[in-house]
């Protein structure tokens, strides 16, 4: 356990913002099923992503172990099908209770021969190595399904004889995330068409080249909250882009209701807390930015702005049932909530501190933190948790003046 505390109110300080774990462990698949030399820069000290460099080098071990990381276990379930590699892949208790089943339905389609271990639909898996490579063709997913599955079939697809074409059925979300693999496939020669809910993939080889990983706009969705809850000063965030094919980039338009305007520089990002009133209230999508979900729903409870959120239901599945998650911890603070399958309302301002458990989730320790602006002390369990995508972040928030003892 930690306890936060801030002496200064205004916040003047230089973040290194960490780099993209979501654009890291794309482009680290890509680099492996490409023939030519990717050369990429800046990748993410985030564990999720030294994971995936871990086990994407491990040419000798069977099972491996992907330890809480859904996007490595989903990515390196593809690719070791497409690449005819006999694993079994395995992680936490709680991974092994994330379902995976309609990735492999997809992979079987394609010619994957995958076995579950135990839970049928559920992780550990075996993948099978057949000797020869899958076939290409056409297949169908749920478009409401967690953006990674359909971005583990988009990366292999041009590896596929004939190529991919990809029916996502139904309304589709976390839109740019797929967006995003789509930006780097063709960051690397593999161009792909979305027409409605066809996505087409032709056969193909990635092209070599280099390429530097953009900062995590995730991460800095912390930062915008810190300043939002602050009483004025400024915050510099390095290492972010304007024309960003970050998704979570929405957090530029979405903190201005909570009044902080963002300025863009040559080396990031200027965050100023401007004197606007607030809203009493807000209605917020989050199907295209579910990340963002915990930051918000903190910020809004800080600041008393009563929060309608929707399009929520990929967080039940995540480290924690998040929605849950957030409620425990928002009501033992005074703040009233309802939820229902996908949605979550917040409403009042949190009258008091308490111990925040995290949930071996990464995100309810970080959404969390920023209320060392608005109460005298926030208390947080398990403070190691923040490894997962942001190891530097309590380093961080020291520079800002926040003292951290624990």
């Amino acid at each position: 356990m930690i306890s936060l505390s801030q002496s200064a109110p205004k916040l003047d300080a230089k973040i290194p913002l960490p780099s993209s774990k979501s654009e890291s462990n794309r482009a680290l698949i890509i680099q492996a099923l490409s023939q030519e030399e990717i050369v990429l820069e800046n990748l993410a000290e985030a564990r999720d992503t030294q994971t995936m460099i871990r086990l994407l080098n491990d040419s000798e071990g069977h099972v491996l172990d992907v330890l809480d990381a859904g996007t490595t276990m989903r990515f390196l379930t593809a690719y070791f099908s497409a690449t005819g590699r006999d694993q079994i892949l395995t992680g936490t208790p709680r991974m092994c209770q994330r379902p995976i089943g309609v990735l492999v339905d997809a992979l079987r389609e394609l010619g994957a021969e995958i076995d579950y271990w135990k839970q049928e639909g559920f992780p550990p898996l075996h993948i099978i190595s057949k000797g020869s490579k899958m076939q290409g063709g056409k297949i169908s997913m749920p478009g409401n399904i967690s953006s990674q599955f359909i971005s583990a079939i988009l990366m292999i697809a041009p590896t596929l004889e004939g190529g991919v074409q990809l029916e996502l059925e139904g309304k589709i979300t976390s839109k740019p995330y797929i967006d995003m693999t789509r930006a780097l496939m063709a960051r690397f020669g593999i161009d792909s068409k979305w027409d409605g809910n066809s996505i087409h993939v032709s056969e193909g080889q990635y092209k070599g080249g280099t390429y530097g990983i953009e900062g995590d706009w995730s991460a800095a969705s912390y930062w915008y909250s810190m300043v939002a809850q602050s009483k004025g000063g400024k915050l510099e965030i390095h290492g972010l882009r304007k024309n960003s094919i970050q998704g979570d980039s929405s957090i530029v338009e979405l903190s201005k209701h909570f009044g902080v305007e963002t300025t863009y520089t040559d080396q990031g990002l200027s965050l100023v807390k401007t004197n606007q009133e607030l809203p009493s209230s807000l209605e917020i999508d989050f199907s295209t930015f579910p990340d963002l979900a915990q930051t918000i729903a903190v910020m809004g409870a800080a600041l008393g702005v009563e929060l309608s959120m929707t399009g929520l239901h990929t967080l039940r599945i995540k480290e924690t049932d998040r929605i849950a998650a957030l409620e425990n911890e928002l009501e033992k603070m005074g703040v009233e909530t309802e939820s229902s399958e996908d949605s979550l309302k917040v409403k009042g301002r949190i009258q008091k501190s308490a111990l925040i458990n995290t949930y071996d989730d990464h995100r309810m320790a970080m959404a969390f933190a920023p209320l060392v602006m608005s109460l005298p002390s926030i208390s947080i369990k398990e403070p190691s948790v923040v490894d997962k995508s942001y190891p530097s972040f309590w380093k961080h928030m020291e520079l800002t003046g926040v003292k951290i003892l624990g």
